[in-house]
């Protein structure tokens, strides 16, 4: 019984040795441990790029799309009827000055009608001088014939003539009376036809002139559908159409939301296919309705005399609607969550996400309305993959650019 209890004693002690051997290598590894970690440099924190919130001068434009149009197309058609077009003067493209002759008409059977109109005048004009020469006879006769009548009055109340002679003397003024009378109604008669002939004579000579189609204003002729050998007339289709002073304009679409920010006298900048530069114009025209189906209203936008803008052509363009000084950041500093918009400002090498109201959005920077002040430092780009409260090594952005340029 004795031995046996020496046995399990001596187990015990050998156990109880082990275990402390275990915990004596397990406090000098933590030591080692710890040892290590106190003698190990400190993570220093990322070099991150920063900008600042500054003052800037922002323009707000409105994007449009549209064609290009003619300010002013003028329609040049015949105002004669029924006469045949001889010879076209003028074609699609050519610079035209106003009065300029663009087509011929043949005009052989107006000519005729204007001779016959001038014979018929001249025919008149005689018959109004034959007309007055009978007038001044007749009322030379009349006038004998008065003085006449006068006398024999006087020799009647003496008794010296009879009632016979008497009576024929009245009689002999009223007949001159009568060829005055009749020799003015020939002369008002001639002088009606020679009015009516005259008329006649200018509306032919009208339609004379008429027969050379001429350009109303000057511009640059955009279509001809003259052909040599058609007959026309005042409801033909029109022979040629015009571009006022050659004045070509952009009508651009604007939405109904973008409508009411639109107003005359602004700028526009407009980019053609085919031309290198853009081209810069101002709002002429505002229309005061919008399209009931398509919910785009019509801005008329004037545009410098260019060679290459040609009606028709599809552009695109921005409409300044807005220019003003205004706190901004760099676009790539916003960030966007469900929340809305933030920033990772940085205070004393500290994050800190921020919420933000921003406003207009352009040429690389964005507006801040609320949450930023002046001089206030926010991450640059890659905020995202920063937390707050995280410290940061700042480096302003032109240090930045300036490093990776070198």
């Amino acid at each position: 019984m004795s031995r046996s209890r020496s046995r399990w004693f001596g187990l015990l002690l050998l156990a109880g040795v082990a275990c402390l051997s275990v915990v004596a290598g397990g406090w000098r590894i933590l030591a080692s441990d710890r040892a290590v970690g106190d003698a190990g440099p400190a993570t220093p924190p990322p070099a991150t790029t920063i900008a600042r919130a500054e003052m800037h001068e922002v323009v707000e434009t409105l994007a449009v799309t549209g064609t290009l149009a003619a300010r002013e197309e003028v329609l040049v058609g015949a105002e004669v009827d029924g006469l045949r077009i001889v010879t076209i003067e003028a074609d699609v493209g050519d610079r035209v000055a106003a009065g300029q002759v663009l087509a011929r008409l043949d005009h052989a059977q107006l000519d005729a009608q204007l001779a016959q109109a001038e014979a018929t005048i001249a025919k008149a004009e005689a018959a109004i001088q034959q007309a007055r020469a009978s007038i001044d006879e007749a009322e030379a006769s009349a006038a004998q014939s008065q003085a006449s009548l006068e006398r024999a009055q006087t020799l009647r109340a003496s008794g010296n003539t009879s009632a016979e002679q008497l009576l024929a003397r009245q009689t002999e003024v009223k007949v001159a009376t009568a060829r005055i009378t009749s020799a003015e109604e020939t002369a008002r008669s001639a002088a009606a036809d020679k009015n009516l002939a005259e008329a006649q004579r200018d509306e032919i000579a009208l339609r004379i002139a008429r027969a050379e189609i001429k350009a109303p204003v000057a511009g640059v002729v955009s279509e001809r559908q003259a052909r040599i050998g058609a007959v026309v007339g005042v409801t033909s289709p029109p022979l040629f159409r015009m571009i006022r002073d050659g004045e070509v304009e952009f009508l651009a679409e604007v939405t109904e939301t973008g409508m009411p920010r639109v107003m005359p006298g602004q700028a526009a900048e407009l980019q053609l296919t085919g031309l290198d530069a853009p081209i810069r114009g101002t709002v002429r025209l505002v229309d005061p309705t919008v399209d009931a189906t398509s919910r785009l209203g019509r801005v008329a936008i004037t545009l410098p005399a260019e060679p290459g803008l040609r009606p028709g052509v599809f552009a695109q363009g921005m409409i300044e609607i807005g220019r003003r000084r205004t706190l901004t950041v760099p676009l790539s500093a916003v960030f966007f969550s469900a929340d809305g918009a933030y920033v990772q400002a940085v205070d004393q090498a500290v994050v800190n996400r921020r919420p933000v109201e921003i406003g207009f959005v352009g040429d690389g920077r964005v507006e801040i309305r609320r949450g930023l002040a002046e001089g206030d430092t926010v991450v640059l780009r890659a905020g995202s993959f920063l937390r707050p409260g995280d410290r940061i090594a700042p480096v302003q952005g032109a240090v930045a650019a300036a490093a990776k340029a070198g």
